[in-house]
């Protein structure tokens, strides 16, 4: 096997190993796995650290898709049904066993897979998604008045609820509706029919 397909190999393998067992699994157990040697894997990725970035590079970063952000943005659109499209594509995308457990693992060890990629969530869609239902609701951009915790957190928590349901499926093992596009497109319409009067409440108040 040519180098870049060995490597290619061991990375693929790290991907389901640490979803079965989280990062504390041994490096001497993914070699014995794959039927090469300890060693064989530090020929080709210096360091256990170095494996979870390429863990995280692999799963994480390959599957985020540069047309999302600019998607939130298109004003050209209504903003739910750009946020509809924009979880209909989310979550074919990272509703994955792997992705999913991966995700909970590195939260729960404290590695900074998590908090690295929830800080593109926020800085590509959650923020973005701010200024867009204000600039709908005719509010003051964040360049006037700053994008509060308060503010944010309503977007977090449509986040966190189309999330849940890959938490249930993959991490409790619950069952969940097997076609997600009706729970996606009814959590955003809730959420847009019901936040105007909230924001317009918190960005008086954050005015002054």
């Amino acid at each position: 096997m040519r180098a870049a397909d060995r490597e290619q190999a061991i990375i693929e393998e790290a991907v389901r190993f640490f979803a079965e067992h989280g990062f504390e699994g041994q490096t001497r157990e993914l070699a014995k796995r794959m039927g090469i040697t300890h060693s064989a894997i530090y020929r080709y990725i210096p360091s256990k650290e170095a494996l979870i970035e390429r863990v995280y590079e692999h799963v994480y970063l390959s599957r985020w898709q540069a047309s999302w952000a600019p998607l939130v943005t298109d004003r050209s659109r209504p903003l739910e049904e750009r946020l509809t499209q924009f979880y209909l594509e989310y979550v074919e995308r990272v509703f994955d066993y792997h992705w999913v457990r991966i995700f909970a693992f590195s939260g729960l060890k404290s590695f900074d897979i998590t908090s690295r990629y929830l800080a593109i969530v926020r800085d590509e869609i959650i923020l973005p998604a701010c200024a867009e239902l204000r600039a709908e609701l005719k509010l003051p951009p964040p360049e006037t008045v700053p994008v509060s915790e308060r503010e944010a957190e309503l977007f977090w928590g449509l986040h966190g609820r189309i999330f849940y349901l890959a938490i249930r499926r993959y991490v409790y093992g619950t069952a969940t509706p097997e076609d997600l596009g009706p729970i996606v497109r009814d959590a955003v319409r809730s959420f847009r029919a019901g936040v105007a009067p909230v924001v317009k409440d918190i960005v008086a108040g954050a005015a002054g």
